[in-house]
């Protein structure tokens, strides 16, 4: 109904327009027609009589009805003028329920009508005019007024109608940009929730069987794991942070209750998690602090216990005294040795405790082992001495050969002990364990020399006697040297395992955190900092070159430990070796692939920031062009126009041949450093392969004098500003070779003479030079960081001297020609 009274008064008026010319124009007086008069007066007096009077009643009547149109034209657009203010008013203000796009089309709809209704106006004013001069000035100025008053409300309707229409288009774009942000909140809550499933996935949850104290090496493991997790949880923190900050401004909108209640929910969980991990890491770190201080307990009650033994045997009544002493001391020496086993095991274990308890209480803790195993020396010793007085006097009361035999089985059993433990072990744990025997068989063969000691003054008068004991201490000083060599070549292998687990290890969690780090980058679905993921990516991938030297030394260490182990501990060194090169070959590829996907998101931003700039036109050629201007610059060190032509061509030509050369010493580069990665990677299986790696190794130093000249040839003629980043990259990549090659060529040399000292079986020998070797490599790293900042502080006035010089050149050049420049810009 309201549609129909819409259009029933700009209808109206329309039809009534043609009809404007003829009613609403002045009638024409009966003077202005005086042909038409006379005639018909001519024609009939009587009409003549007549007619004004006639004249003036038919002007009447067309001036009534057309009044009464015009009235009924003013009351039909009155009629649509309230029914589209009641029609706005109902869409409009707080209390409308409609949803926002009815709304808004509906305010669209009476823009339009409103077009029309503006051109009924102006029509009722035009048609206004002629009803006034057939009106009283009363009328007249009731009509204006009316017209006045439709005006005014028709504008203020209109300007309200746009208000409300511009207030509804804000209310939808943000409505759109608070769905936009809600997706990408709820992608990112969905990615967290997974993380943390994962992370409870992975064990977090510990079993049964692991809630239990457990072995040394299975709390180890689970310290491992609760750590692991704990730095998982850490690294989720900001991501908590973002997700907290939404959540505040979430909380206004009560229709994403739900949603609110999901990241809460979350972040409660993320906390729980935390807490637990940190917890049960703890608590595991407690138990094994327990468990390492076991052995310093055990050792304080053994000390009082040996005490009161060498107190009670000083002075021994009778025979049986002695046979009831003697088997507690030897159980106290046992007792003895095994406290020895278990403190000398704590040292080797060093890097443990400190990931552990920290490096304070992890120095602390061997601190009081070494003071423990210092008190430990006097009172084994005083105990030794006390058994073979004991075991002496029980000598005096039996013959000789009663007393010759248990030395000579003694002697034969660690003769045959010593025999068994020459073979190669499997593994470090193993060969740790065969240290300790050893060490073991040298306190041994300590007891057996005192015995042969206390022996001594019971054959003084028989020969045969006494050329049995010398047969016996010849063959025991022979079993000590052998005892002695094995010994240091045991401890040999030991250190050199350790060096190798703790490479091998610290690698493999460093190709473990750079894989995760990689991956989560590329999982990553929200674009909150995309910058600073690609710089965290970037710094990860420039420290690939030294870890790749790292890689080459592992494998190197690892060689030396194949050769010093049994075929299956040789069989799963290689296994971890091969499963570290596969796992750095998926990091190369991962690089690779992060690598790509940053340089394609680059070169979209630089397509569009292009897209947003001003575009000039490539019409100068790359090589560029040269200025010449008629005067010369004032502050350069050339005067002429040919001059200064000359000093630019010279500049073009310097920074051309110096990125030639930057290009050229990388290529050297490249080759000189897969040529060492290839001599590390080499098997040696004779002398003439020993040779024939040293020379190689050689010949890589002797090019290291040219490999310098041509490194200072390219920071002599280096090229512009905006590849010193570049120039520096490549200096960090020459230092890091030559480290690498001396560090390659002081492993190889070291590796060198094992290998031919096992190939002529000659002896090893040992001397100052070691130590002064081992001092000199200690002292490299300082020397090479010195040797650094030393280059840096020579090198860097001068690139920004020559960098200057040319920067000014140019900028002074262009200030020239854009002065004597007249014309168009050429693009």
């Amino acid at each position: 109904m309201r549609q129909c009274k819409k259009m029933t008064a700009p209808g109206a008026i329309s039809r009534a327009g043609p009809e404007l010319s003829v009613t609403c124009s002045p009638d024409v007086p009966t003077h202005t027609q005086p042909r038409h008069a006379v005639a018909s007066e001519g024609r009939d007096p009587l009409r003549g009589v007549i007619s004004p009077p006639q004249d003036r009643v038919d002007l009447l009547t067309r001036v009534a009805q057309e009044h009464e149109e015009y009235q009924a034209a003013v009351d039909e657009f009155q009629l649509w003028l309230r029914a589209a203010v009641e029609k706005a008013q109902a869409c409009t203000g707080s209390g409308c329920q409609l949803p926002t796009e009815l709304r808004l089309s509906t305010l669209q709809d009476l823009a339009k009508d409103f077009s029309q209704g503006e051109e009924a106006l102006r029509r009722l004013e035009a048609w206004s005019a002629g009803i006034i001069q057939h009106t009283s000035p009363l009328g007249a100025e009731k009509i204006a007024r009316e017209l006045e008053e439709m005006r005014r409300v028709l504008e203020k309707q209109r300007i309200l109608w746009g208000e409300e229409e511009a207030q509804l288009q804000d209310l939808l774009s943000s409505k759109d940009a608070r769905e936009r942000q809600l997706r990408r909140l709820e992608a990112e809550l969905g990615e967290f929730q997974k993380g943390l499933q994962r992370l409870a996935q992975g064990g977090l949850e510990p079993s049964v069987k692991g809630k239990t104290a457990g072995t040394e090496d299975e709390l180890v493991a689970r310290w491992r794991l609760y750590s692991a997790s704990r730095a998982a949880l850490a690294s989720e923190e900001p991501r908590v942070a973002r997700l907290q900050a939404q959540l505040k401004e979430l909380v206004a909108f009560p229709d994403l209750q739900p949603l609110c209640d999901s990241v809460v929910v979350a972040i409660q969980e993320y906390k729980s998690m935390k807490g637990k991990s940190t917890r049960l890491c703890n608590s595991t770190r407690v138990e094994l602090w327990q468990r390492f201080q076991r052995p310093l307990r055990d050792l304080q009650l053994w000390r009082a216990l040996a005490q009161r033994l060498l107190d009670v045997t000083v002075s021994l009544p009778d025979l049986p005294s002695v046979h009831t002493f003697l088997p507690q001391i030897e159980a106290a020496l046992a007792e003895s040795a095994r406290l020895k086993e278990q403190l000398a095991a704590l040292p080797l274990k060093s890097d443990l405790l400190s990931g552990i308890f920290g490096q304070e209480r992890a120095s602390g803790l061997l601190a009081q082992v070494a003071g423990c195993m210092q008190d430990r020396e006097p009172l084994h010793s005083s105990l030794l001495q006390r058994k073979g007085k004991l075991q002496g006097l029980l000598a005096q009361h039996k013959d000789f050969g009663a007393a010759f035999a248990p030395l000579q089985r003694k002697l034969l059993d660690l003769q045959a002990r010593l025999q068994a433990e020459k073979g190669l072990q499997r593994d470090l744990p193993a060969k740790q364990t065969q240290l300790l025997r050893l060490q073991g068989l040298q306190e041994e063969g300590l007891e057996l020399e005192v015995h042969v000691e206390a022996m001594k003054c019971l054959v003084q008068e028989d020969s045969s006697h006494q050329h049995k004991l010398d047969q016996l201490c010849s063959d025991y000083g022979a079993l000590r040297r052998s005892l002695e060599d094995l010994v240091d070549r045991s401890q040999q292998s030991v250190r050199e395992h350790c060096t190798f687990s703790h490479q091998l290890m610290d690698l493999q969690q460093w190709v473990a955190v750079a894989t995760q780090t990689l991956e989560s980058h590329r999982g990553d679905l929200g674009l909150w900092n995309a910058e600073s993921r690609e710089a965290g990516v970037e710094k990860l991938v420039a420290e690939f070159p030294e870890k790749e030297a790292s890689l080459a030394l592992v494998e190197a260490h690892g060689r030396l430990v194949m050769e010093k182990s049994s075929p299956e501990g040789a069989a799963e060194v290689q296994e971890e070796l091969r499963e570290l090169a596969e796992s750095w070959r998926a990091l190369r590829l991962l690089e690779e692939e992060m690598l790509s996907l940053i340089r394609n998101r680059q070169l979209q931003s630089s397509e569009v920031d292009s897209g947003k700039k001003l575009v000039f036109t490539n019409n100068i050629p790359k090589s560029g062009f040269l200025i010449k201007p008629l005067d010369p610059v004032p502050g350069r060190r050339c005067s002429g126009p040919s001059a200064q032509a000359d000093l630019l061509e010279e500049g073009e030509g310097g920074f051309e041949d110096g990125s030639q050369l930057l290009r050229n010493f990388e290529q050297w580069l490249r080759v000189e450093n897969s040529k060492l990665v290839r001599i590390i990677a080499m098997r040696v299986t004779s002398a003439k392969d020993v040779r024939t790696r040293e020379a190689k190794l050689q010949e890589l130093q002797a090019q290291v004098p040219e490999g310098q000249r041509l490194f200072e040839d390219v920071l002599h003629l280096g090229p512009s500003g905006a590849a010193s980043e570049e120039l520096e990259d490549l200096r960090y990549r020459w230092m890091l070779y030559k480290s690498k090659l001396k560090d390659a060529g002081h492993l190889l040399l070291q590796s060198s003479a094992e290998e031919s000292s096992a190939f002529q079986t000659a002896r090893r020998w040992r001397g100052p030079c070691s130590l002064l070797r081992k001092a000199c490599c200690l002292a490299l790293w300082l020397q090479l960081l010195l040797l650094l900042f030393l280059l840096l502080l020579f090198l860097l006035p001068a690139g920004e001297e020559a960098r200057g010089c040319i920067r000014a050149n140019n900028f002074a050049s262009s200030f020239m020609l854009m002065l004597r420049y007249d014309g168009p810009p050429p693009t």
